[in-house]
């Protein structure tokens, strides 16, 4: 996707004034600074909240939409416009074209969650689904603006817009002037832009720090090489933030303002959420979550006491997706560790490990008979912190118990906790890839054509956890006599397929022969 072309570049000077005489607040709302005393008592920090989740359309993206839209002439607005969006943005636009007297024409990407489309449909916009990532959906609505000659409304990569989101900046200042730190979550960088524009300017020692998911890190990468980098994979379980390239100007503005960049996991987010609904219960969706997790991580090595921000940037959360948020969230705070431990087959063994895990919680425990030398145990533990995740690993080798730290192991949480007791008996050589894929009505179908017969199919566990992708750990027997053949066939799928066999987590439950012993 390519980003707006300036005819000439605003300066920075010119950016906060149009800021300050934004029109946002014809439809937006100055949003309250919150304290968060709960999380500032356990980090050591003075923490903030600022509460975009509380705007009419509960996202930031009312302010860019509306700013960019007033300033179309009476022909663009008669003609209606057109937009792509993961969601908020489409919102947005919408509640902006409802109030201008304007029609929309939004296309979103199929994993949109239905709470965003249910929304856009309610403010009049004539919705189009379409692909299954934001790009696919941006390239549609492109082409219908060509065709139709309606304006294009970007997301993220005009002035305008960026104008719009940077009225958060001016409203953070103007509520607390003594700020050491934001942190803003990013996607193709238009709150960050405009925020920052505006902090470093009014308050030049307060740090602006963006924040991204770990697997949709394109202005981090950018930042890192000085130039924007499109990614060939984003994850999207931060659906807000699932930007492939950062904007062209929302880069620019990045290079001149922000302190730095960092990334957070999806456990880390999970756990970011709960924070939130145990301070004001309120539910932020992924994305809206990313700079609680950001603050969070921060917190871990800095210098306490300081007055630290996090934007909450939306709360257009799926209900289903509440089940996977709440089995991350232990781990994504440190509070949970997921380990496999192997324990002699012989009576007394699981006393003598409930003695070593002590009077930690137990999560999960699952175990299977295997044979009669050695057991192998699946357990989650609740530990208060990474003291006592370490006290917990020496009680364990103390006991002369071998044991693997599963708890980042992304395959093990997702798959290999369901499967426990699985190994196949066949000596065939086996090969076990995790594929994603759209998680929408008739996708297990369409990725199980795509599979074929070929190879027989020794393992299959798929799992709908509430996320917008789809989730299987498949196994294929491949003679060696066939494995350029099946290499090929792994590259040419249209989801993407990555190889775990020889991941932790498999070689401990799932191989044919187990590489430990006691």
């Amino acid at each position: 996707m390519t980003g707006t072309v300036l005819a000439t570049e605003i300066s920075p000077e010119e950016y906060l004034r149009r800021i300050r005489t934004s029109a946002v607040y014809n439809v937006a709302k100055v949003t309250p600074l919150d304290a968060a005393p709960r999380l500032s008592q356990r980090l050591r920090q003075h923490v903030w909240f600022k509460r975009e989740d509380l705007q009419p359309i509960h996202s930031f993206k009312i302010r860019g939409a509306y700013q960019r839209m007033t300033g179309l002439d009476s022909q663009a607005l008669a003609l209606g416009v057109v937009a792509a969006s993961a969601g908020n943005h489409a919102q947005g636009v919408a509640w902006a074209a409802r109030e201008l007297g304007t029609s929309a024409t939004i296309v979103v990407p199929e994993t949109t969650p239905e709470i965003k489309q249910s929304a856009i449909r309610s403010m009049g916009a004539t919705l189009e689904v379409f692909g299954d990532t934001y790009d696919d959906a941006y390239h549609h609505a492109s082409e219908i603006a060509t065709r139709t000659g309606r304006e294009f409304i970007h997301p993220y990569d005009h002035p305008a817009t960026i104008i719009g989101q940077g009225t958060i900046g001016l409203e953070i200042f103007n509520q607390i002037q003594n700020a050491d730190i934001v942190f803003v979550p990013v996607g193709g960088g238009g709150l960050i832009a405009g925020v920052a524009a505006v902090i470093k300017q009014l308050s030049p020692n307060t740090k602006v720090i963006g924040v991204e998911a770990d697997d949709a890190d394109a202005m981090t990468q950018s930042m890192r090489t000085g130039e924007r980098v499109a990614l060939s994979y984003v994850g999207s379980f931060a659906d807000g933030c699932a930007v492939k390239k950062v904007g062209e100007e929302t880069f620019r503005l990045s290079q001149m303002f922000v302190d730095d960049m960092m990334t957070v996991s999806s456990d880390e987010i999970c756990a970011a959420i709960k924070d939130v609904f145990e301070e004001h219960r309120a539910l932020p969706e992924p994305a809206g979550a990313l700079a609680v997790a950001g603050l969070t991580k921060w917190a871990r090595t800095a210098s306490p006491g300081q007055n630290a921000i996090a934007i909450i940037s939306g709360a257009n959360l799926n209900f289903d997706r509440l089940h996977f948020i709440a089995e991350r969230t232990a781990t994504g705070s440190g509070r949970e560790m997921v380990l496999s431990i192997q324990i002699p087959e012989q009576a007394g063994s699981f006393v003598r490990l409930c003695h070593a895990i002590g009077k930690r919680n137990l999560t999960e425990f699952n175990y299977r008979f295997g044979d009669s030398t050695n057991a192998t145990v699946f357990a989650g533990i609740s530990v208060s912190g990474p003291a006592d995740a370490d006290a917990l690993k020496h009680g364990l080798s103390k006991a002369k118990f071998h044991y693997s730290d599963l708890t980042q192991d992304e395959t093990a949480k997702l798959h290999i906790r369901h499967l426990v007791g699985g190994r196949n008996p066949d000596p065939t050589p086996e090969r076990i890839f995790r594929v994603d894929f759209p998680e929408r009505a008739g996708a297990l179908a369409a990725f199980l054509d795509q599979l074929g017969s070929r190879w027989n199919i020794s393992l299959f566990h798929y799992r709908n956890h509430g996320a917008d992708r789809g989730r299987a750990l498949v196994g294929f027997q491949v003679p060696t006599e066939t494995t350029t053949d099946f290499d090929q066939f792994t590259v040419c799928q249209p989801f993407p397929m990555r190889e775990v066999t020889e991941s932790p987590a498999i070689q401990e439950f799932l191989t044919h022969k187990n590489q430990y012993a006691i």
